[in-house]
């Protein structure tokens, strides 16, 4: 079933222990630093709940009844495109400025539910526990988040080997009840808002590092898990109106600190394996799947982007300039060639057992460029800007003084638009670019899939090398040095 947004809302009343600014919050769905991107996701949740959008936002699952798309298994190409259409209607709601909404982490469980043999050759139990945790997150429609990154401190040892062997959360004991969680892990990207959090390592470990290899599933109030929030842009945002996206689309970020924390058996689907930490992300259509709901966001976000480029040159006049009519097409091809890659991961995907993948090497050669193009886009935004995102009102407070507001009339026109629509649309442009909720976003999208080396390491793994290494012999294979000398005779 699918829930309202006052649904999820309430369900984020239930005493998980967050804290922020040096206090506890007592109402997530209240606090200044939260209710508003709570309302935002709740939103999303009213969106897929509404009768209208039954057949764009649900399907049918196997057992019956109506759920989410984000959970669907595809079967055929058709399938995983209606989901992608699902998920893009979803994206519009905030134009790609939620990285982690609830469609992420259910597409990696639904992708490691697609691996199911993986986990079942590992252990049947474990793999037992992943179905029937797809199934519960499925039918009760909940926003996971996830934290699968180990704190940074010294990066040239593992794990085991830090000054606190438990500055990273690894196992402290198991019992007949379960394991006990000591320690932290990053970045609970949407925890705050988050009904529960997996928890696992992609990052490689090393021999010694077994306690640390685990995967396992909590609801965010567990007895012990503290929930530890960056700054919040949105409480620096009171107006919608000086700042449109932080004050509503700040999924927060959070370090998430296991003060032993028990898992009882049944969330567990990983326990001391270093090798089954990476399989069950890359043996399984779990990565692929996560990455390419990934790529339909980004693709979305930079949709917008691209659109504040050509609404800046318009409301400065400069549209029909030949040498911004090139910028323009420039980064129309960009996010041309991106859209084209999400189209190509569909077209080119295989069947996994009954299921439908997109294809891998088009999604890691898109996660490639998309990396080099986002900063890219943000300077030309800046560069076709220029100082109308910074020469603003200093709020929308100036605007109720009529003496100002006279001023602001006079000094802030543009042959599109009105004095205050020019405002309007430089006070977003700002802060998709250059606020610090902008910056975040800019670091978010070059670091979310990985670091560059990561990203590339998965595209040269993943192409076919054999199939040009083919093609090049045959070249070579065409013509010999016996033949070349003899013809070079006559």
């Amino acid at each position: 079933m699918t829930k309202s947004g006052q649904d999820h809302i309430s369900s984020l009343r239930d005493g998980r222990e967050l804290y922020i600014d040096g206090a506890l919050v007592e109402d997530v769905s209240t606090h200044q630093a939260f209710k508003n991107v709570a309302e935002s996701i709740g939103r999303m949740f009213d969106f897929a709940n509404a009768p209208a959008n039954r057949v764009l936002m649900t399907y049918e699952t196997p057992e019956g009844g109506y759920a989410n798309r984000i959970w669907e298994l595809p079967k055929s190409y058709e399938e995983l495109k209606t989901r992608r259409a699902g998920l893009e209607a979803w994206t519009n709601l905030h134009a790609g400025f939620m990285g982690r909404a609830p469609d992420h982490v259910a597409s990696c469980m639904a992708g490691m539910y697609m691996g199911l043999e993986v986990f079942e050759a590992y252990n049947p139990k474990f793999a037992g526990n992943l179905a029937n945790y797809y199934r519960y997150a499925r039918d009760n429609d909940l926003y996971l988040t996830y934290v699968i990154i180990n704190p940074q401190a010294d990066r040239s040892k593992g794990a085991a080997e830090q000054v606190d062997p438990y500055l990273t959360a690894g196992v402290v004991d198991r019992d007949a009840e379960g394991l006990t969680i000591r320690g932290a892990k990053m970045l609970a990207t949407g925890g705050v808002v988050a009904n529960e959090v997996f928890v696992s390592c992609i990052q490689p470990l090393r021999p010694g590092d077994e306690n640390y290899a685990v995967s396992f599933a909590i609801p965010m109030n567990t007895k012990g898990l503290k929930i530890l929030s960056r700054k919040s842009y949105e409480a620096s945002a009171p107006s919608v109106f000086d700042n449109p996206l932080a004050s509503r689309f700040d999924e927060n970020d959070a370090v998430l600190y296991f003060d032993d924390v028990k898992v009882p058996w049944d969330r567990v689907f990983i326990d001391g394996d270093i090798a089954m930490c990476q399989k069950q992300f890359h043996a399984t259509p779990a990565h692929v799947y996560q990455n390419y709901q990934a790529m339909i966001r980004l693709a979305v976000k930079l949709r917008f982007l691209i659109g504040i480029a050509r609404r800046a040159t318009e409301t400065n006049g400069v549209t029909q300039f030949p040498q911004v009519r090139e910028t323009l097409g420039q980064l129309a091809a960009e996010v041309g060639m991106i859209e084209g890659l999400v189209a190509g991961m569909e077209a080119k995907g295989c069947q996994v057992g009954p299921y439908y993948i997109p294809d891998a090497q088009t999604l890691y050669t898109a996660q490639v460029l998309s990396q080099q193009l986002y900063p890219k886009i943000l300077n030309t935004i800046r560069d076709l800007a220029g100082g109308g995102m910074i020469m603003l009102p200093s709020s929308i407070a100036d605007f109720a003084n009529p003496q100002l507001a006279d001023l602001i009339g006079k000094t802030q026109q543009s042959p599109a638009s009105s004095s205050v629509d020019r405002v309007k649309f430089y006070k977003l442009a700002w802060d998709a670019v250059g606020s610090e909720f902008g910056s975040r976003h800019h670091q978010y999208e070059m670091f979310f899939a990985g670091a560059t080396f990561v990203t590339k390491a998965h595209a040269f793994r993943t192409f076919d090398w054999e199939r040009s290494d083919k093609l090049l012999q045959s070249i070579l294979d065409s013509y010999s040095i016996e033949e070349s000398l003899k013809s070079a005779v006559l």
